[in-house]
């Protein structure tokens, strides 16, 4: 391949061409093709990865790699989105992909199609500077079920690369991590997510008569009083304190004066280190055995709390952040659950991308100078880490 008389890939274009994909989670939607297209043009092998699961919808994913040597360093990311909402909310069309006022607006901008985007116009330009003698390779892993039930995405993309000898040695996800200005915010982990739905059953009464009954909602509300607290620890070395919120309270009951038979509950529970999945029901059903009453618990957990401990690669993404913008970022655990869950698994993982403010929300949108300051981050990250690693 030869990349002399190519244009170096403008960031901000390609992410205007990715957001005016309507990739809503689990459509594709064009925006892998575009992709696969442009990573093509630059050398990227690519394989097209497209799972199925009884009683989920399939999903396209793509695998790209240049090189065939090791260390290979890894972008992971999802080109799928959640839903625009309400269309007469959005001041432009949802997926126009427009600029106003050095803003690129539309869905998919900030979370995360931006990243993408700065990720390959950053390989692009290390690839030039090296003159294509690439010190080891570099892979993108794109998924387009990162909003949806996250099954026929990334971990069976890392199922199959396992089973095609494919290995990662070191990986950033481009989420969008900085909640307020970019370079503020570097993810090292993730907190597990606990979701419940607890369900009490009594006897239906009249209210006038409630020694005829068994009111299901006495014995709930003092089952829930543990999850009224909205931290429940103090917190680890890396992660902040344990929260659980109560999401919904339903008895399917709109009369005032009957004492319904059965309440359901929901509530979740952002947990730290300090805890797992398992000790987390075991503590629940001791507390609710011990108030007693006819109830059932049903449970999930997305994922237990994951860190890489700062070390090489955090210090290099750390370094090219100083060197681009000039601050100290922060080593965070903070927010909801990512894919870097199941990458963790399998090497070192981080997670930085553009300002989160305006992700999932209508007129969702980013700052042009962002992607342009998030793909110089990202070069300076290929140089440092391959610079490192071949030392």
């Amino acid at each position: 391949m030869s990349t002399v008389d190519i244009d170096v890939i403008n960031p901000v274009e390609l992410s205007q061409r990715l957001i005016r994909c309507p990739s809503v989670t689990p459509h594709e939607g064009g925006a892998l093709d575009e992709l696969q297209s442009v990573l093509e043009e630059i050398g990227f092998h690519c394989q097209r990865l497209l799972f199925s699961e009884e009683g989920t919808p399939d999903v396209d994913n793509l695998y790209a790699r240049l090189g065939d040597m090791r260390p290979n360093f890894c972008f992971a990311g999802h080109s799928d989105v959640v839903p625009p909402g309400d269309r007469d909310g959005w001041g432009e069309d949802p997926f126009s992909g427009v600029i106003i006022d050095g803003k690129l607006f539309g869905r998919g901008s900030s979370d995360m199609k931006s990243a993408i985007a700065s990720f390959v116009s950053a390989a692009h330009r290390y690839i030039l500077k090296v003159d294509e003698e690439l010190p080891g390779s570099i892979s993108l892993l794109i998924t387009g079920d990162e909003e949806g039930p996250a099954i026929n995405g990334t971990t069976k993309v890392l199922d199959w690369m396992s089973n095609n000898n494919e290995v990662i040695d070191a990986c950033i996800v481009g989420e969008p991590t900085n909640p307020d200005y970019l370079g503020q915010m570097i993810k090292i982990g993730r907190r597990g997510s606990f979701t419940g739905w607890l369900t009490v059953t009594g006897v239906q009464g009249h209210t006038a008569y409630p020694h005829l009954a068994e009111n299901p909602l006495s014995k709930l509300v003092k089952m829930l009083e543990p999850l009224a607290e909205e931290q429940l620890d103090q917190g680890t070395e890396y992660f902040p304190p344990t929260t659980a919120a109560i999401s919904s309270i339903d008895t399917g009951n709109s009369a005032s004066n009957v004492i319904p038979q059965k309440v359901t509950a929901s509530f979740n529970i952002r947990f730290n280190d300090s805890r797992t999945a398992e000790d987390i029901e075991k503590w629940l059903r001791a507390h609710f055995d011990s108030v007693g009453g006819n109830y059932t618990l049903e449970t999930a957990c997305s994922s237990n709390a994951f860190i890489t401990e700062p070390g090489a690669l955090s210090d290099d993404l750390v370094s090219a952040v100083k060197a681009v913008v000039g601050t100290q970022p922060e080593m965070s655990t903070t927010g909801g659950t990512s894919d870097a869950r199941f990458i963790r698994k399998f090497c070192p993982v981080v997670e930085f991308g553009v300002v989160g403010k305006t992700m999932h929300k209508l007129n969702e949108h980013v700052e042009v100078k962002d992607v342009e300051l998030l793909t110089d981050i990202y070069t300076e990250l290929l140089d440092r880490f391959f610079e490192r690693v071949n030392a």
